[in-house]
């Protein structure tokens, strides 16, 4: 299994999962040509695609869709049905190309096993994914508010993971933004924090754990150094140092394994 990712953060998301030559996408937060481009540079077949996961619908996570669908029409679209709706009214496609899924219910898209689980987002029935291939398990969870046991019990199952670890509090705080969005940020269908985050591998990361990559990090309320200073602590807390830790990038595509 190789997974890339090819834009982490508010501007835009887009990841790569690779096995025996296919692949399988998670979100289309990119415009096509910035797609292409990322995919292209990171060595990502475009011709061999087993299908296009939707988490959820914000603009960072599904802007590209549109010209996506129209330039490679026969990539299956899977959302859930209220996710599936918003996304085909928010961008203008069709929502009968879409093949809907029940949150909790495993299905296949070409040789990749998913499950699909609930997460908690201000935004209409988000989701994050247990992704099974070649034997591995790899866990996507991004654009948390609050770091549930529900979600822990997934992250246990993960040979890999991609993991939001949005801000540092002090810094979100002391942003200068509208009270409004830092309470949205900080609050319960929000994003999670550096510290969250960590909670949630002390608690629930398996020694099966190999790579761990943060996510969707605030490039105004968060700095890189101190998502993993902060991870780190807690790998090592859990005689975990062997465990590969990265931190995805917004601007350009990151291969995580």
């Amino acid at each position: 299994m190789r997974i890339v990712s090819l834009a982490s953060g508010s501007k835009g998301n887009a990841y790569c999962i690779i096995s025996c030559g296919r692949v399988l996408l998670v979100d289309c937060g990119l415009s096509y040509r910035e797609f292409r481009r990322r995919a292209e540079q990171a060595d990502v077949p475009l011709d061999a695609i087993d299908g296009l996961l939707f988490t959820h619908s914000h603009d960072d996570h599904a802007r590209g869709i549109a010209t996506f669908h129209k330039q490679l029409p026969d990539v299956p679209l899977f959302a859930n049905l209220m996710t599936a709706e918003a996304i085909a009214w928010r961008f203008g496609v069709d929502e009968a190309d879409f093949t809907p899924f029940e949150n909790g219910q495993q299905f296949s898209a070409g040789d990749f096993e998913v499950l699909p689980f609930s997460i908690p987002h201000d935004t209409s029935d988000p989701v994050g994914y247990e992704i099974r291939a070649e034997g591995n398990t790899y866990f996507h969870g991004t654009d948390i508010g609050t770091p549930l046991d529900s979600i822990g019990l997934h992250l246990a199952n993960a040979d890999f993971a991609v993991l939001e670890s949005n801000h540092d509090p002090e810094l979100l705080f002391c942003s200068g933004r509208p009270v409004s969005i830092i309470q949205r940020i900080a609050g319960p269908r929000g994003h999670l924090s550096n510290d969250q985050a960590a909670e949630l591998v002390r608690r629930f990361a398996s020694k099966k754990l190999k790579c761990l990559a943060l996510a969707h990090l605030s490039e105004q309320c968060n700095a890189q150094h101190l998502a993993m200073r902060t991870m780190s602590c807690v790998l090592a807390e859990l005689g975990m140092e062997g465990v590969s830790l990265s931190v995805l990038e917004q601007n350009e595509p990151v291969t995580i394994v």
